[in-house]
Formats: structure tokens, sequence, C-alpha cells
């Protein structure tokens, strides 16, 4: 089959160097990741002594999932005091300790910023739930019913309505996104607006790198808050429609990246989902809202909406090839990208993309890595990623902690589906997937806690994955994401890997191939998503990384072995 090198889009010669552009992210779930005092949750002290693993690993910067003070009803995405710990994750003591243990080792520090909503335990909340009268009543969405109804038909993100009814108010209900202890601040007060900001610079004050701003295109909703066509048996229809990247959006953000993120050398990495590709100049281009944003549009391929997930996809390697090329040539003509596998809203990647069991292993983990590792943009490496981590098989509901779960559960059924096919759904798509304890060893507990019931169930085949081991054992999961960490950051080709031109490369149906180009260097990556060998001709140079321990030469070209990647120093033969 003969390979054709698209080359329709200008070449992109050496960009002038960003600091964030060559940054390795490693996110952490604190909850999950080890457990420091023993009481089964994750910690800010737990991070702070495996530093040594991080920086051996070869990151730069850490996204640490939310810390501050919550209810924990979303695991921290609710936020009661944005200048506050949470307790069970230690003290602001804590975090400067380990701010100052991370630059030490120059690694950098980005928290989550969640400014869609707050807790309803919030003091804000309080104050306007307990008196009408309260500035505060403006710092929320409150509305009135329609017929001794919700003021609309919206559905939030978890299921059920968006509108929550106010105790001792008559036909008065408050806006909810997501869970109805998540209410939604109200962006178009001015006021609330610039609460926010100061809350922001006083964290940048503090010595962070930055934020991963987390639903930020939720902020808007369309003001006539009318009525939409349902779309579910329950009559609703999502709050997406009319509550999700709407006109007029522009401007908040706009005023945010103004009055906070411009202001410091800091980086800002949008979550941004339901953002166009012909919107993208708006938020990653020169004068965008953000340095960054995640695409989702094909983190979501197994499923038609990520919040619904009994709707599956019988999706085929090509649609994945195609919508991430079309992703890499948007961000390429626009800005920057977020590239990821994995996060804490996602399950396993190397479940959810390697459909055989049988290469649900490490040579898979390999593979779905180098995929991702070279694309345009900035890596973001999930914890327990860089160990090919699994999802995990619960036979009941009772074990999800999960609010979107339990929820996902309840609407599956509510479609038609049984208990049976519910939690199927569930164990495929369960956020509690990538929120298990950290595997660092094959204890009972997985070195994650000497405590005998950590907060959420291990997942259960730590004794044959887990960090101690891997550590040990030089061609493991571990020491792969080592060796793609040095060769993009510290390689003579850092160039190429980081700022070089993206082209795609025309295979067949189950090779994904791609170039990397600056000026007269090449850097191939092929990788075979298939349980079968395939070929692919035109393909030969210097082998820089290969998960398979040899290579077959035919005629013109390779013989790829299943799910076997490459990335190679193109051949001048076949410029």
């Amino acid at each position: 089959m003969e390979n054709a090198f698209q080359k329709d889009t200008p070449k992109i010669f050496m960009e002038k160097p960003i600091w964030w552009k060559d940054e390795v992210v490693y996110q952490i779930y604190p909850k999950s990741f080890y457990d420091s005092n023993n009481d089964g949750i994750g910690d800010i002290k737990g991070i702070t002594q495996k530093l040594d693993y991080l920086e051996k690993l070869g990151i730069t910067m850490l996204w640490i999932c939310p810390i501050f003070t919550s209810p924990m009803v979303d695991n921290g995405y609710d936020i009661s005091d944005y200048k506050g710990i949470q307790p069970e994750f230690g003290t602001m003591a804590d975090f400067d300790e380990l701010l100052t243990a991370a630059k030490k080792r120059g690694i950098k520090i980005i928290l989550d910023l969640v400014v869609n909503h707050s807790s309803d335990e919030h003091v804000w909340f309080q104050s306007a739930l307990n008196d009408p009268t309260s500035k505060y009543r403006n710092y929320y969405i409150f509305k009135k019913g329609k017929n001794a109804s919700p003021p609309n038909n919206w559905r939030s993100i978890f299921g059920g309505s968006v509108w929550e009814k106010v105790p001792n108010e008559e036909n008065m209900y408050y806006f909810h996104t997501f869970d109805k202890k998540q209410p939604d601040l109200n962006w178009e007060n001015p006021i609330l607006r610039q609460e926010i900001y100061d809350m922001i610079n006083w964290w940048l004050e503090k010595g962070i790198s930055g934020f991963r701003i987390d639903s930020i295109t939720f902020i808007k909703k369309d003001q006539d808050y009318a009525d939409v066509t349902p779309d579910g048996a329950d009559g609703l229809a999502s709050v997406k429609h009319k509550g999700r990247n709407r006109p007029g959006i522009k401007d908040f953000l706009t005023e945010l990246n103004r009055e906070t993120f411009q202001k410091y050398e800091c980086v800002s990495v949008g979550e941004a989902p339901g953002v166009t590709y012909e919107e993208y100049d708006q938020y990653i281009g020169h004068n965008g809202y953000f340095n960054m944003i995640f695409d989702f549009h094909y983190a979501d391929i197994d499923v038609e909406s990520g919040s619904e997930w009994f709707r599956r996809t019988n999706w085929q390697v090509k649609e994945l090839k195609d919508q991430i090329f079309k992703s890499q040539e948007a961000i390429q003509r626009n800005g920057w990208g977020a590239n990821f596998l994995e996060n804490h809203d996602q399950p396993r990647s190397i479940s959810k993309y390697i459909n055989d069991p049988k290469y649900q292993n490490d040579i898979g983990a390999k593979a779905l890595g180098t995929l991702f590792f070279f694309l345009r943009g900035t890596p973001f490496i999930y914890q327990g990623q860089e160990l090919g981590m699994k999802n995990f098989i619960r036979e009941t509901i009772a074990d999800f902690n999960d609010v979107s779960s339990l929820d996902n559960y309840q609407r599956s059924m509510l479609e038609g589906f049984t208990s049976k096919e519910a939690l199927e759904f569930v164990n495929q798509r369960s956020r509690d997937n990538s929120r298990t304890p950290f595997q660092w060893n094959a204890s009972e507990t997985a070195g994650f806690s000497e405590s005998t019931s950590p907060w959420l169930k291990v997942v259960g085949d730590h004794k044959t994955i887990n960090a101690e081991l891997q550590m040990e054992q030089e061609d493991s999961v571990f020491y792969y994401y080592k060796k793609m960490i040095q060769l993009r950051n510290s390689s003579k080709y850092r160039d190429t890997l980081i700022y070089g031109e993206f082209v795609p490369v025309n295979t067949n149906d189950y090779i994904i191939a791609y170039e990397r180009i600056i000026d007269t260097e090449t850097i191939q990556v092929v990788i075979n998503l298939r349980n079968q060998a395939s070929f692919i001709d035109g393909i030969s140079g210097e082998i820089l990384l290969n998960n398979y321990s040899e290579i077959t030469c035919e005629r013109n070209g390779l013989k790829l072995q299943p799910y076997q990647a490459l990335v190679l120093r193109k051949d001048k033969n076949h410029e």
C-alpha cells in the first residue's frame, strides 16, 4: 500500500519557545495517590513523599485535582472555601511544603479552578439561601417555577432537573448544572466575577504556576431559560443545549483572562467541552482565552454523549484516527493543545481503546502511550497510566462512589435497560475506574495505605501491576514512559517533537501514523491498533522507540506486530 504524505498545510518552522509548551504534566487525584497518615484517604503529604518517584519518571509539572475545603459530594469539585484546604488532605502548611519541595526538583504545580459552581455549603450560598434579600442571592441563579413545576425542562449533567426547590420559599428554585449540591455561580453578576478574580490572583501570588479550569464553557446560560425539545425518557433535555458555550461567553472569558492569567507568568488550561473547531482561534489563538484546551472529540468516541453511558458506539480504528487528525489539524492551525489519554473523568485508556483483552497489557499500554505522547501539544499523564493500570469490574452498584456513576445507573434503567446491562455500562465508563488507589506495590492495599479500608476498593490486579515491580524491570511501561519523556524533552530531536509541524500519514484502516517535521528533520510515529499484524510501506529509518524487542522488515516497508508502536527518524531515501 502506498503512503501519501499530506503536505497541504504550510510548513511550520521553529517557533519561539514558550515554557508551557515544553512541559510534561502529571495529573494527581490526591484522594487516591498516596495516604501518608493511614486513614484510607490520600493526602498532600503523600504527594510530597512521592516526589522522588515523579522526578525519576521525568515529569516537569503536576496538576493536582481539588484540595480545597469541600463536603466532597463530588470529591472536591464542590468547593465550600476557595482559600481553604480540605482537612482530610492536610493543611495549608502541608501545601506550602509541597510547593517548596517540588520547586527544588524543578517541578511546577497547577491547581484545579472550579468556578462554574460552588458547594451548597459555601458561605455565599448559605447566605443566599437563608436571606432572599442578601446580596449573595445574586451570586447564584434563582428563578420562580412555572405552574408548580421547575422553571424549565433542562436536565443536569448528573441526571434529573437542573432546578432544586428552595426550602421554605414558595415556588422558588436554584440552578445547578451538575449535582444539586453544586449550585451554579451567576457570572452575569460583575461583583461575583470580581470575587472570583481576586481568589485566582491570591493563589497565583502564592506561587503556583497556573490552573486547569474546570467546566468553564458552562458559565454562560441562555437568559431566556426557555424549554427545549426533550431528548430522553424522563421528558427533559440536556442542559448542554442552552447552558454550554453559549453566545456571550466571549465577554466573560476575555475578562477572566485579562484580570487574572495575563497578569502572571502562568499557564491556563481550559476544560472546554462543546467548543467547535471553528471556535478554536477564540479559545487558544494568539489572543485566545487560554494557553491550551483539552479536546474531547476523540476521548468520548466510545459513547454518543459523555454523560449518557448507555449510548454505546461500535467505533473503529479509522474513526479514531480521523478524529485525532482532525483535532491535531485544528490545534495546529490555531494554537496549542493539551493531549491526554486519561483523566479523573475518563475510564482507563487500555480498557477503552483496546478491545482484545490479550493486548490489554504492557504492549497495549506502550502503543497507546506512543500514539498520544508525540502529538503536537503538551502531554498530560494521569496517575497510574504510566503503569498501564486498567478498569475494574464491580459486581454491585453499592461498590461505586462516583455520583455520576450512580446517576447513570438509574438513568440507564429508566431508558429500558436491565440492572445487569446498566451495571455493565457503569463498569465500562465509571469515573471510579481512574480514581482507584494508585498501585505502589503488591501488598493488600497496593501500598496506597496501611489502612485495610481505603476510601475506594483497589482494582485487584496490583500483584502484577504496580510501581515497585515496574521500577525493577527495564522493559516495563514505567520505563517506556520515562524513555518517551526523555526523547521528547531531552534528546537532540526535542525541537522537532515539541515544535515540529504535525503531518498525518495515509495508511490502512488499522494503522495510525503521523510525522513531526522541522526544516529537514522528520520524525515518524507509527502504531498498529489491531490484534493482527499489519504491513506499512514507505517507512524506514533510525528506530528511536519500539514497544517490541524487534522489528520485521519486508520489501520496502515494515510488518508491524499486533499493537506495535514505533518512533523513527526518517530515512532520507523516503523523503
